[in-house]
């Protein structure tokens, strides 16, 4: 079974990768970031992508959007330390197949794997009970300007990141400071990632 597994600390990467070959008859690619992931998934074949949500480049959310959108037939498990319930949330919605905490043993992983395979859908029951939580109010525009605006880029920057004009820019975060009571855009990318929107 082909696994690729994208997870930006290497120490937590390295372990895994180990973890699971010697768990199972897997063979496993390393992605070191978000990016790195999705040339992977363009350019190979996998039967499971194993993904962080937090990395450089694309996030693990993005990645299962992607696979989504492509009607992939690529199962997806996002592993993470965050239980947000936006995240969580976003997650059922990019249809991922499984969504566990890194501190779950490693024997939970690879009988979720192994169930997943089999075309269940793994999702940590507290976890879920968490998904029930807030409405995240920020769509897909508000929520790429605001992440840029958080790593600490102008607003001419992050319009030429995204590709639009500067206004449009100052309207999307506007509108996310407005939607999420924030003073300004650090405090509303504070908020949004508190809550697992960003």
């Amino acid at each position: 079974m082909r696994i690729l597994l994208a997870e930006d600390q290497s120490m937590v990467r390295g372990a895994l990768a180990a973890l699971l070959s010697i768990k199972g008859n897997y063979e496993i690619t390393e992605a070191k970031d978000g990016d790195e992931a999705l040339a992977f998934l363009k350019s190979q074949e996998f039967d499971l992508l194993l993904t962080d949500i937090e990395m450089p480049g694309r996030t693990g959310l993005e990645l299962a959007t992607w696979v989504q959108e492509q009607q992939s037939k690529i199962k997806v498990i996002i592993l993470t330390t965050f239980g947000r319930s936006g995240y969580i949330k976003r997650a059922l919605e990019a249809g991922v197949d499984g969504f566990l905490l890194k501190d779950a043993p490693t024997d939970e992983l690879q009988h979720a794997i192994e169930q997943i395979m089999n075309g269940r859908r793994i999702i940590d029951p507290e976890l879920a009970m968490m998904a029930i939580g807030e409405q995240d109010p920020l769509n897909d525009k508000e929520r790429r300007a605001l992440r840029l605006a958080a790593d600490g880029k102008s607003t001419a920057e992050i319009a030429n990141s995204l590709f639009i004009a500067e206004g449009t820019v100052r309207n999307y975060l506007s509108e996310a400071i407005n939607k999420l009571n924030a003073s300004n855009r650090i405090d509303a990318a504070r908020i949004a990632k508190q809550k697992g929107w960003l």
